[in-house]
């Protein structure tokens, strides 16, 4: 049996195929289309789950649509009345998309796949979220909490899941969202909303987290159980398209930050990127220390309501094991506090947390939830994209007259690598089926040696040209984890293997590894040579070679755009970057010839 889920038309676009209720491939619209955050139809994505299942689209028993439009768009036009005229933009905008293509859903998946009516189904977004976390998990029973800014009505919904039932038996409604309240200060803090979350995250440790009575007196009402209501009169999110908070925000907060505005602090460095330094420099370091404080603030009060949430999930619930879903589980900083500081004892997030996850959720929500046939699968790795093996990569190479060295040995490749990072080498790394969610996990990688701090400057000077406060992560063979980081059992922690756990380091360990190093703390990527031998075997090339089985990884792309997909993508950010040696597969190609 083939069951196919979707999500579209809100954030970001995918599809992921079972058969017999076991993982085949799943995708983003973005690795595809080279949109970031592409929301519409994921054509391209279907395709590929099809082609790599070897079926087509008759051969589908079941299209699976992660959650309800006709509630959604109920819940839009009672928000419409209620805050009207103030809302009119909204209600405008809303007519235009939704009576376009977003109510008619049925008819776009029967015109576009060419399946009888009777097989299509509609979840709920935050049953498909339980279900992306809970049915592929390695849990029999587990607790269950889904965080976002909102599906239909929902934004926050608890229960648990046990064999294959999934019971959410409370639930917060918008506009009472955590999700919308972090995103208000990414958009007051110069960031864009659903993009930059992870960017106040990163900022959040350069402050002091002085604002949290002031959010928690003036913007939202939190109860012991966690469970909380957001002080509208100070937001615009619930009828305005455009702004998410307003001029009464403001007055708490000062005049928003400049999107342009270069973040430096006294206890960051001056990239040498950002150019000369100002005159006011101090001035503007205070400044920039405001908004920091601001974003310490909000992190600090999300993870509290988080942690409340939690715990009033154990008390009720008497489980061990919670799985976490939705945008808001992407807060590694978050996850890595529930796991220290709650009874929680195992935590299982799967890597595409947010609206991309849907597409899995939905289709394994049917599979166990309304077919009610067994669970057999455990995700295990990320490694679910498309694939462009020795042949495809070596063809487009020769095509495009690239000179490139073949080592077909995989030891002598990994001892190559591995020597070129330890001379300071910048390394685009493309292997194997590109991964799913948001993260690099080391298919589609930039890797370099963690061991100096210099290194942050020098893979942003040479690539990113990103704010210098944002970490890199660590990847560490899963043995040595212990070795680095405080918490025990953390190697075995499914959310380490998708770089959804901020820890902190070991004393003295962080100073080792200093260009991971984020203020103490590092969102580390745990590797097992079973999950991606290759990957790992870098890794412990390098350790052999330097004393340190730990690496700098980033995502493989450019800023602004979605990470490396095919080979060209990959070529072609190779050469408009100063990334020193690419390696595509067993393909070696070198700026400086060696």
């Amino acid at each position: 049996m083939h069951i196919l889920g979707i999500s579209c038309f809100y954030h970001d676009a995918a599809a992921a195929l079972l058969r017999d209720g076991k993982l085949v491939a799943a995708a983003e619209e973005e690795r595809f289309s080279r949109v970031k955050h592409d929301n519409g139809f994921p054509d391209h994505s279907v395709r590929f789950c099809l082609e790599k299942a070897g079926i087509t689209a008759r051969d589908l028993d079941y299209v699976v649509f992660y959650e309800k439009p006709f509630h959604k768009f109920e819940r839009i036009l009672q928000m419409v009345l209620q805050t009207y005229p103030r809302s009119w933009k909204v209600f405008r905008e809303s007519m235009i998309t939704w009576l376009g293509d977003k109510l008619w859903l049925k008819s776009i998946l029967r015109e576009k796949l060419g399946v009888e009516e009777g097989r299509i189904l509609f979840g709920d977004h935050h049953q498909s979220h339980a279900a992306s976390a809970f049915f592929d998990s390695p849990f029999d029973e587990a607790a269950l909490l889904t965080v976002d800014g909102v599906g239909e009505w929902t934004t926050t919904a608890a229960g648990r899941g046990r064999g294959t039932e999934i019971a959410l038996d409370r639930e917060i409604r918008f506009p009472h969202s955590l999700g919308l309240l972090y995103s208000a200060f990414t958009a007051f803090l110069g960031f864009q909303v659903n993009e930059g979350e992870y960017k106040v995250m990163g900022m959040a440790p350069y402050g002091t987290p002085r604002h949290v009575d002031k959010i928690m007196e003036h913007l939202i009402d939190v109860a012991g159980d966690g469970s909380f209501r957001i002080v509208m009169d100070r937001f615009s999110y619930h009828h305005s398209e455009e702004r998410t908070f307003n001029r009464k925000f403001e007055r708490l907060f000062g005049p928003p930050r400049p999107p342009e505005m270069h973040f430096f602090t006294s206890t960051t460095r001056y990239p040498s990127y950002f150019g000369a330094k100002p005159a006011d420099y101090d001035a503007q370091c205070r400044l920039n220390e405001h908004y920091a404080d601001i974003a310490a603030s909000i992190q600090r009060v999300t993870e509290e309501v988080l942690l409340r949430l939690a715990g009033d999930l154990h008390r009720r619930t008497g489980l061990k094991k919670l799985c976490l879903a939705g945008g808001v589980a992407l807060n590694s900083v978050a996850n890595g506090r529930i796991l220290r500081e709650t009874p929680f004892e195992e935590l299982f997030i799967q890597p595409a947390a947010g609206d991309g996850g849907g597409a899995l959720g939905a289709a394994l929500h049917a599979w166990c939830g309304l077919l009610g046939r067994p669970r057999g699968f455990v995700l295990e790795h990320a490694y679910w994209g498309r694939e462009y093996g020795r042949e495809e990569v070596g063809e487009f190479l020769d095509r495009n007259g690239v000179a490139y060295e073949r080592i077909p040995d995989e030891a002598r490749l990994t001892e190559r690598v591995a020597a070129d990072l330890e001379r300071g080498k910048v390394v685009g790394w493309f292997q194997g089926r590109f991964e799913w969610g948001p993260r690099a996990l080391g298919n589609r990688s930039i890797l370099a040696d963690p061991r100096s701090e210099e290194m942050k400057d020098l893979v942003n000077v040479k690539i990113k040209f990103r704010e210098p406060f944002r970490p890199f992560a660590p990847v560490v063979l899963e043995e040595a984890v212990g070795d680095y980081f405080e918490g025990e059992g953390v190697a075995h922690q499914y959310p380490a293997r998708y770089m959804l756990l901020v820890l902190p380091f070991k004393d003295g360990r962080g100073e080792t590894v200093s260009a991971v190093n984020h203020m103490g703390t590092g969102r580390l990527q745990t590797v097992r040579r079973e999950w991606n031998p290759r990957y790992h075997d870098l890794v412990r090339a390098f350790g052999e070679a330097t004393g340190v089985p730990v690496l700098l990884n980033t995502s493989f792309n450019l800023r602004g755009e979605p990470i490396v997909a095919a080979p060209a993508d990959a070529f072609r950010t190779f050469s408009r970057s100063g990334i020193d040696v690419l390696v595509m597969e067993d393909f070696v190609i070198r700026k400086d010839k060696e």
